[in-house]
């Protein structure tokens, strides 16, 4: 969102500051009425972007977490997978207790089987000939198409990650800290050093090359030519000097 606001800001600025040059304004006017349409810019630009992506930043944190959840359940020891979601369905108002592979909740046998593909078809047959007749629930992140037609044709549910993220997220339950909980993240040094490898070399030359080709068709041929001469330099700068 801060390269949008800074492009589409400083794109009007220097667009407003051509404009009343060609009509002769002051500079000093020039530069003080740019500046202030290019923060204004910038601003309803931040204020509209921040609107839009809201929701999806939180879905986005969501699904992070989910997926940190989700991971953990299948790499935690299976005994304290069975404790973590006795503690959720307790906080959740609901009786059970611990039974065998499993959780005894009300009259149903809830089977955790976290895993890092979808439950299969093949694993639901298993589970279906050892407890026979018995109702169960089958806990886990997500399960085949072919498992779920074979749940529902025998009369039995799935409990996907959707629902257990949500159980207990709903009951502040969650497992502290999580397995692999702390993904490392790009440092600005990182991305810094990923900018001036001696790929982008190539599109800092063509957009620098672009923009003195454009200079001869402008009315404010300044920033392009000063742009563009920094772009060409850069692009030599990074092909003799940048990161393999």
């Amino acid at each position: 969102m801060i390269s949008d606001v800074l492009f589409y800001g400083a794109a009007v600025g220097f667009f407003v500051l051509g404009l009343l040059r060609y009509f002769r304004t002051p500079l000093a006017l020039c530069i003080v009425l740019a500046v202030a349409f290019a923060f204004a810019t910038g601003c309803f630009v931040a204020l509209f972007l921040y609107g839009r992506n809201r929701k999806k930043w939180l879905s986005k944190r969501q699904r992070e977490e989910r997926e940190a959840l989700m991971l953990h359940l299948t790499l935690e020891k299976e005994e304290r997978v069975r404790d973590a979601l006795l503690a959720a369905l307790t906080a959740d108002g609901k009786t059970a207790h611990c039974e065998g592979e499993g959780l005894r909740v009300d009259d149903t046998l809830y089977l955790p089987v976290f895993t890092m593909q979808p439950v299969s078809a093949d694993e639901v047959a298993r589970l279906l000939r050892l407890h026979g007749t018995q109702p169960f629930a089958l806990v886990c992140n997500a399960v085949t198409p072919e498992a779920q037609k074979l749940l529902a044709s025998f009369g039995r549910k799935a409990v996907c990650g959707d629902e257990v993220y949500d159980l207990f997220t709903r009951t502040q339950t969650t497992p502290s800290p999580l397995i692999c909980a702390e993904i490392p993240r790009k440092t600005v040094r990182q991305r810094l050093v990923r900018s001036f490898s001696k790929t982008n070399a190539r599109p800092f030359f063509v957009s620098g090359l672009l923009l003195l080709v454009m200079s001869l068709f402008t009315i404010f041929p300044t920033y392009y030519v000063v742009t563009g001469s920094i772009l060409l330099v850069s692009s030599v700068l990074v092909r003799a000097f940048g990161y393999a």
